[in-house]
């Protein structure tokens, strides 16, 4: 039975207001084909497990020091001693210092034995596994939330990673009476899509950059499968968020962003709304819990008033776009 189908999650957010129109619920599922240099989820790239480490919910190896025993890699040790984030001061009259743990990510074997005795969840795995009920069910608590344009979408990573979890749970949804939005790269069989087009309500699918060999260097994946797919679902009756990316120096040239439009245009009325997604830093913090290096450390947000200038051009080719 497609419910007790499981899947690789690594979160469920409720109260989502940027994954599609209303109020939703987002389903994050781990894979991704892609590995987009600005991924501001780098923990939804691998469908393997990982070991996440959130420093400050350490409360040191002095107090606790647990997780050091179990690995069995030997990859986790005292780190060096620092100022502990509360109030007071030692027995001696000096700050309180603290030793949190230290993992040798080359040593880690992502054996996550760890993580089971972590009282403080320091250490924690990148991901769980959920049957299709359970997720639906899981959803459903957020019903009252929904109003007439909310409801669930399916996120990732890339969730056609995942497919037969994804088209189940997608069904799964649209029979309990929830709208699903499906946050897709687009880079996946085309038959795929076309089995899970009935469920799908609305598309929310990026356009990194229109240049095939500038998309492989900037994704590791050339575009042609995403555009082809793009029209595929048009021609079938599929509706899109269209969502581009602007990262500076990477894809907001003037001759992308204009390539980018004629495509929009050129799917037609499928096109119900284009965001504009201005490049941030937010996710770099993730990169630390997973043990790697945010790749894109020195590019800067781009200013307002070039947001506003993109913006202007789009609009000015009579496309239903916003800043978002």
């Amino acid at each position: 039975m497609g419910e007790n189908i499981k899947g690789r999650l690594y979160d469920i957010q409720g109260f989502s207001v940027h994954d599609g129109p209303g109020i939703r619920t987002t389903v994050y599922l781990k894979g991704c084909p892609l590995r987009c240099l600005w991924c501001h989820s780098p923990e939804s790239v691998f469908f393997d497990y990982e070991l996440s480490c959130f420093d400050m919910r350490c409360v040191g190896t002095k107090d606790c020091g647990l997780c050091i025993p179990s690995c069995p890699s030997g990859a986790l040790s005292p780190g060096e001693p620092e100022a502990a984030p509360v109030v007071g001061e030692g027995r001696d009259g000096s700050p309180p210092t603290l030793t949190r743990i230290r993992i040798d990510r080359k040593k880690c074997s992502s054996c996550l034995a760890c993580t089971a005795v972590c009282p403080t969840k320091t250490l924690a795995p990148s991901g769980y596994e959920h049957t299709v009920e359970e997720v639906v069910e899981r959803v459903s608590r957020d019903r009252p939330f929904f109003a007439e344009d909310g409801g669930a979408t399916i996120s990732g990573g890339e969730p056609m990673e995942q497919f037969d979890f994804t088209r189940a749970l997608a069904r799964r949804f649209k029979e309990s009476g929830i709208s699903v939005c499906l946050d897709t790269t687009g880079y996946a069989p085309g038959a795929h899509y076309n089995d899970i087009l009935p469920w799908i309500d609305l598309f929310l699918y990026d356009l990194k950059h229109m240049d095939s060999d500038r998309h492989k260097r900037l994704t590791g994946v050339p575009n042609e499968p995403i555009h082809e797919n793009a029209v595929r679902i048009a021609k079938n009756g599929g509706k899109f968020q269209i969502r581009v990316p602007v990262i500076p120096k990477l894809n907001d040239s003037p001759e992308n962003l204009k390539a980018v439009a004629e495509f929009c245009l050129r799917l037609g009325e499928s096109v119900v709304d284009l965001q504009l997604l201005p490049y941030h830093k937010l996710g770099a913090t993730k990169y630390t819990r997973i043990g790697k290096t945010y790749p894109l450390r020195n590019i800067e947000p781009p200013p307002d008033e070039v947001m506003q200038e993109h913006l202007h051009f789009m609009l000015s080719r009579g496309l239903p776009a916003h800043i978002h």
